[in-house]
């Protein structure tokens, strides 16, 4: 692999510094050189922060870096990838070891970007989806990288091995769908419990949409009891427990299974998994037959209006302590406009007036006709409660212990009552 690739694991040396930046200069023979230093050229590193292990370790930030680096002479990108982004990017924060480029953290407050983020040109976001997204006082510190939806990705000879000729589109027939790849041997569906990261799709990405209200969320800054086993919250989690408790689930739920779960589903071994359409090119990858890959709305109930996200996925932005502000911003813009990234790993167009095409997959899924639900910020109100109670929100964490709780109520309580107690702190 070329340049340096830091996973998560490793340590960053001591002399990127707290400001998380790596400038170096090195001697180019440029051919009209001489000993007197003409023709020395300063080599800078940029450094790029991202959840995307799997596309470090594949070679394709490799490829977007390599055409970068042609474009502008004298840089090296190097990229550090890390798997539980969410959590371990607040820890990089606080030590302000953030590199040039970086993802937002989904939990940051607002009013804070400013203080960790640089301003980002207007002219980067004609056109573009969830403009104003993180954006403080009309200015905007972070541009989606890609949108998706939420959906069930399966496997189309794993259904029909088993005998399901007919996606299911109530929670009913969902189950007896789970039934019956259970009976011929196919693990239904991968939660990736132990990978915790994909539990936010049960949690506040699943409850956001099938509410069929965008300020779901936001409101549950105006209660003091928000969870309870009869809301969407407890639905959510009624269901997972269902699965789990029927077996339809995978083996060895506490370990993370993330990249065998994608083999399995291309392998046809394991038939289905909850997640961003953005899923689906992975299967792909992992050695699936794209006309084998199907894509449907998750049937969370027995109603028959089927509500679907529109969601944005990580932003991008660049590190107000980076040495390479202007060379950062100028990657961040490649990465949007030029790397082919969005497209090729199969989420929605960022630009609103786009005309690619879309996936056969993203195709079946409007067959169904959902209403979409677009996304929206979440209030610095409500993760300003969510910090006092200790929640660590879009992380998956407290979802798996909800999930473990043999009491879901009882669980729901002793969290309203933390909810209760920051609430009216923040008040």
């Amino acid at each position: 692999m070329r340049g340096i690739v830091r996973i998560t694991l490793i340590v960053l040396a001591v002399s990127l510094g707290l400001a998380g930046c790596s400038i170096g200069e090195r001697k180019t023979d440029t051919g009209i050189g001489n000993e007197s230093g003409e023709g020395t050229v300063k080599n800078q590193t940029l450094n790029v922060l991202t959840n995307r292990v799997d596309l470090i370790e594949n070679g394709t930030m490799d490829r977007y870096a390599a055409q970068f680096e042609r474009e502008h002479p004298g840089t090296s990108v190097e990229f550090q990838g890390f798997s539980n982004y969410t959590a371990d990017i607040m820890t990089r924060l606080s030590t302000l070891n953030m590199g040039d480029v970086l993802l937002l953290p989904a939990n940051m407050l607002a009013e804070d970007l400013p203080q960790y983020f640089e301003p980002l040109s207007d002219d980067l976001f004609a056109s573009v989806r969830f403009a104003d997204y993180k954006s403080v006082n009309g200015v905007r510190y972070g541009i989606v990288s890609g949108t998706s939806t939420i959906g069930i990705a399966y496997n189309k000879k794993a259904m029909a091995k088993a005998g399901v000729t007919k996606l299911p589109t109530t929670l009913t027939s969902f189950y007896e769908a789970c039934k019956k790849l259970k009976a011929a041997g196919i693990t239904p569906i991968f939660l990736n419990y132990g990978a915790q990261w994909p539990m936010k799709t049960w949690g506040e990405e699943l409850v956001s949409f099938m509410s069929g209200d965008p300020d779901y969320l936001n409101k549950m800054a105006d209660t003091d009891k928000p969870w309870d086993i009869h809301n969407q919250w407890g639905q959510s989690m009624r269901i997972v427990q269902t699965l789990i408790h029927n077996g339809y689930t995978e083996q060895g739920l506490m370990n993370n299974q993330w990249e065998l779960s994608k083999k399995k589903i291309a392998d046809g071994e394991a038939a289905m998994l909850l997640n961003g359409n953005w899923v689906i090119n992975q299967i792909i990858e992992a050695g699936a037959k794209p006309e084998d890959i199907g894509f449907f709305p998750f049937p969370y109930d027995d109603e028959a209006k089927r509500y679907a996200p529109l969601v944005p996925d990580w932003f991008i932005g660049v590190s107000k302590f980076s040495g390479n502000k202007e060379l950062a911003k100028s990657w961040v813009k490649f990465f949007i406009e030029q790397s082919g990234y969005a497209k090729e790993q199969g989420y929605l167009p960022v630009k609103l007036d786009s005309s690619t095409d879309l996936s056969p997959q993203l195709k079946q899924f409007l067959s169904f006709k959902p209403s979409f639900v677009e996304n929206v910020p979440p209030s610095d109100k409500f993760l300003r409660i969510a910090e006092k109670a200790n929640l660590s929100l879009w992380s998956g964490e407290y979802i798996q212990d909800w999930i473990a709780s043999p009491d879901l109520q009882k669980t729901f309580e002793q969290y309203n009552a933390k909810w209760q107690e920051a609430r009216h702190v923040e008040q």
